[in-house]
């Protein structure tokens, strides 16, 4: 089993550039499944859940050649509706294969979906959307059995919460439905704008007639296409709190600010030095660190997926902060690991309270989901002495050479088997 060491107190210099959107290339992959053309995919993160979903792919008959973060895909051949257990249990992408399977062959078997131990994460906002269109399901020993017996069917859907996966899985599924879909109170992320915008691209006809809402147009025909996928805005924001912890100086470059602005501005408030540039964040760490209120929201909101990163950070303000969990019920397992290192918080329901004024203390941890693990290495970079972190498998479904990257702005940690 591999494990990180992480010798800490050293200030982070330099520059860091910023991988392709995990979340992001997820989705599009799923969405390749609709086409019998070729596709040529850039920028995809070498990280495990896209090999996962690779595999998931060529387990459904798609002919892939993944080279360099360059992915050649062609499912001329793609036959099989059957997703297993065994491919879709380590990711909950893996249930977004669902829309494109019954909008290619009108029915489908899929594993319900593994991931993190974050919460309970159900698919019946999926679900419930699919029968909207025409699809009867039943779910049998861990696997939803669809179907479609007249074909996917245009019609209106208002999901009952937004949930980026269900929005993800139904407009892959309408673009290709008889008629127009309306899909409100949709998911918002910057990942959902870049699935539209490479369906677009491939000849779908998604367009956008409010804040959360859109108008999609069936289509038949796709076309062959080259598409680059957008830089991850999570590695980048994990990036930006690992200077501010490290009391760094580091540019972040390959990312649009303007998609982490809810970030940076939380970054700023507690006293943050950042710089914006086109395609670069400038940012510089400070000994005081103001405390703050923060609650995890649907984009634009503050990300679920940075709430543990902050929370390490929010351990060195001055005063107390307190975080409130709103999109996931089991997301602070990273505290306890955290209090191991001196930190002092406390969790009282979906709220975290973080007494600030921590100095780190180095210990050996445990991983327990992908978001935990990097809060893990960012509180052992502000610590004094040598961290060891086990299980950082989950490190490796979402970070694309994590510890080359620190260590080339000076961090001290190696991969040890």
């Amino acid at each position: 089993m591999q494990r990180l060491e992480v010798i800490g107190s050293n200030k982070l210099k330099g520059n860091i550039k910023i991988s392709g959107s995990k979340n992001s290339s997820l989705p599009i992959l799923a969405a390749t499944l609709l086409s019998r053309k070729k596709i040529i995919l850039h920028n995809l993160p070498k990280v495990n859940d896209i090999d996962t979903m690779i595999s998931l792919l060529e387990s459904l008959g798609s002919k892939t050649k993944f080279k360099n973060n360059n992915l050649i895909i062609n499912n001329q051949n793609q036959k099989k509706k059957f997703a297993s257990y065994s491919l879709v249990k380590t990711m909950r992408a893996g249930i977004l294969v669902l829309g494109p399977l019954l909008a290619k062959f009108g029915s489908a078997k899929v594993s319900l979906p593994g991931g993190c131990a974050i919460g309970t994460r159900p698919i019946d906002i999926h679900l419930k959307a699919f029968s909207k269109i025409g699809v009867k399901y039943k779910i049998q020993q861990g696997y939803v059995h669809a179907v479609a017996p007249k074909g996917l069917q245009g019609n209106k859907i208002n999901f009952s919460k937004i949930s980026v996966g269900a929005t993800e899985n139904l407009i892959i599924a309408t673009s290709f439905a008889k008629g127009t879909s309306i899909l409100s109170n949709i998911a918002i992320e910057p990942e959902i704008i870049d699935l539209i915008n490479f369906l677009n691209k491939m000849g779908c006809k998604i367009r956008w007639i409010a804040k959360r809402k859109l108008k999609i147009i069936g289509v038949t025909k796709l076309k062959e296409i080259n598409y680059s996928v957008m830089p991850d805005r999570i590695e980048a924001g994990t990036y930006l709190i690992a200077a501010a912890i490290t009391e760094g100086n580091i540019k972040i470059k390959n990312i649009d600010p303007n998609i982490i602005k809810t970030e940076i501005n939380v970054l700023k408030k507690i006293g943050i030095q950042i710089k914006k540039n086109k395609n670069e964040i400038q940012i510089v760490g400070s000994k005081k660190i103001k405390n703050v209120n923060i609650k995890t929201a649907p984009y634009p909101g503050f990300p679920t997926d940075l709430q543990a990163q902050m929370m390490v950070l929010l351990c060195k303000a001055n005063r107390v902060s307190e975080i409130k969990e709103d999109i996931f019920e089991n997301r602070f397992m990273h505290v306890s690991e955290l209090n191991r290192m001196g930190a002092k918080i406390s969790i009282k329901g979906n709220k975290a309270i973080v007494q600030g004024n921590t100095n780190f203390a180095a210990a050996e941890l445990m991983a327990t989901d992908l978001r935990a693990s990097v809060s893990l290495v960012l509180a052992a970079l502000s610590a004094k002495g040598k961290s060891i972190i086990n299980r950082i498998y989950h490190l490796d479904r979402g970070y694309e050479n994590i510890e080359k990257k620190l260590k080339k702005v000076g961090a001290k940690i190696r991969r040890i088997n």
